[in-house]
């Protein structure tokens, strides 16, 4: 009788004792890396900026719900974003690691949100094979999988409100044909982007137009005007004015998913990032700089990625109210026939300047996360063969960012400072949401 007590005490000590056995730890490398393949499946759909900003905002919240369900330090996104429903906490039958869950809902909903998303399978199976090879059980995998899949399914639910499937059902966007407003420009003469990307749901916007800048300039060819002033100045930058340092400033920023090279009569895509897989990428620099935890790094990247969708959804609301035409059209139409910019002019009106309120948007929320005066270094587009490039802070960075459209010739001036007014305003308002449900 003894016998048969001590060994069910040894079976419910060894039970114990299993129970209670560690996962091994993820780290921020580990979601960076999936933001890393996010992106480069972006370069192969040539995936346009907004909605690049909204494939990692839906994807990175996935990620961050599981941390909010298993780190009482996270707050819920309830509150903060709009209609953000009740996301119900998932149940496995046994042990699961939250990080690997939050890491494959994350892939989960990429798989489904991005067109060329089955691609991300081979990643995911590979993660999977080292996560077993540094001590992950087969059920804790499974377990933590299945975990990840019922958040998806809440999150791409969630995504699936915001309208953006809707889109399709509205009729094709044509040019105006006036003077003064934007036109399909060279080499591709694209269709303009996402006409109507302000009609889908923000995330922390009271509406698309919350932002509303102050009106572009007015069009005229009157050579004493203000407009016609703008021309000129982009005209004489774009040419004898730009030093060795605008060009490689203008090149670093550049961020045109729809660059093409021309070879005689073939046109061919450039490898090029958007500007919001930039910032996603300066993100993962500052939280691996910074040694952030798993779990914050996760809040970053999905209020930085939440800010870029909003701040598109200003921006890109002011474009096709105003637009207006861009200076490659004006200034060959009305100065110099044989004048071109030193960057590709992007296929959507001019004001404001998207890359301006992007960047502005996202040194709002990494300033908030990092603090003032945070130096760093930008080495995010080494790998598509440019330089990397020293700030000594966020702001510095995107003002910088901004300052590139206008020496790259494809924006004027005013786009450029009221885009970055807009910026501010969308971060600020996104970061006061975050405090305010802090400190509830």
């Amino acid at each position: 009788m003894r016998k048969l007590l001590f060994f069910s005490l040894c079976v419910i000590c060894l039970a114990a004792c299993h129970s209670n056995e560690k996962s091994p730890e993820l780290s921020n490398k580990d979601i960076a890396k999936v933001v890393d393949e996010m992106t480069e499946l972006m370069i192969h759909d040539v995936t346009n900026p907004p909605l690049a900003a909204r494939f990692f905002a839906y994807a990175n919240l996935a990620g961050y719900e599981v941390v909010v369900q298993n780190d009482s330090n996270c707050v819920s996104m309830k509150g903060i974003l709009n209609d953000y429903p009740e996301i119900v906490k998932p149940s496995v039958p046994g042990k699961y690691s939250y990080q690997l869950s939050a890491i494959l809902a994350t892939i989960a909903t990429a798989k489904k949100m991005q067109p060329s998303g089955s691609l991300l399978e081979k990643y995911e199976q590979s993660f999977l094979d080292s996560c077993k090879k540094v001590g992950f059980s087969d059920d804790v995998v499974q377990n933590s999988k299945l975990y990840a899949q019922q958040i998806s399914k809440q999150i791409l639910k969630y995504a699936k409100a915001d309208k953006y499937n809707k889109i399709s059902n509205y009729p094709r966007y044509t040019p105006l044909n006036k003077e003064g407003s934007w036109y399909p420009t060279p080499p591709g003469y694209f269709a303009p982007v996402e006409p109507y990307f302000n009609t889908i749901r923000p995330f922390a916007l009271d509406s698309c137009s919350q932002f509303k800048p102050a009106p572009p300039v007015p069009f005229s060819k009157d050579k004493k005007s203000a407009f016609y002033k703008l021309m000129l100045d982009n005209y004489v930058v774009g040419g004898a004015g730009l030093t060795p340092e605008h060009r490689a400033i203008a090149a670093f920023w550049d961020c045109n998913p729809f660059a093409l090279k021309s070879d005689g009569h073939l046109l061919t895509g450039m490898k090029k990032i958007s500007p919001g897989a930039h910032w996603m990428g300066i993100a993962g620099i500052a939280c691996q700089q910074s040694k952030f935890n798993f779990s914050k790094t996760y809040q970053v990247y999905t209020m930085v990625a939440a800010g870029l969708t909003d701040s598109f959804i200003s921006c890109w609301d002011e474009k096709f109210r105003s637009n207006r035409i861009r200076p490659e059209t004006a200034i060959r139409t009305y100065i110099d026939p044989k004048w071109k910019p030193l960057l590709q002019t992007p296929p959507f009106p001019e004001y404001l300047s998207g890359h301006s309120c992007a960047s502005s948007t996202s040194s709002v929320i990494l300033t908030h996360y990092f603090g003032d005066n945070y130096h760093y270094t930008d080495n995010v587009e080494e790998k598509y063969g440019l330089p990397s490039r020293k700030f000594t802070s966020f702001k510095n960075a995107a003002e910088e960012a901004a300052l590139s459209r206008y020496w790259g010739g494809i924006h004027f001036m005013d786009a450029i400072e009221n885009g970055m007014t807009t910026g501010f305003g969308v971060g600020e308002l996104l970061i006061s949401k975050l405090k305010a449900k802090q400190q509830s």
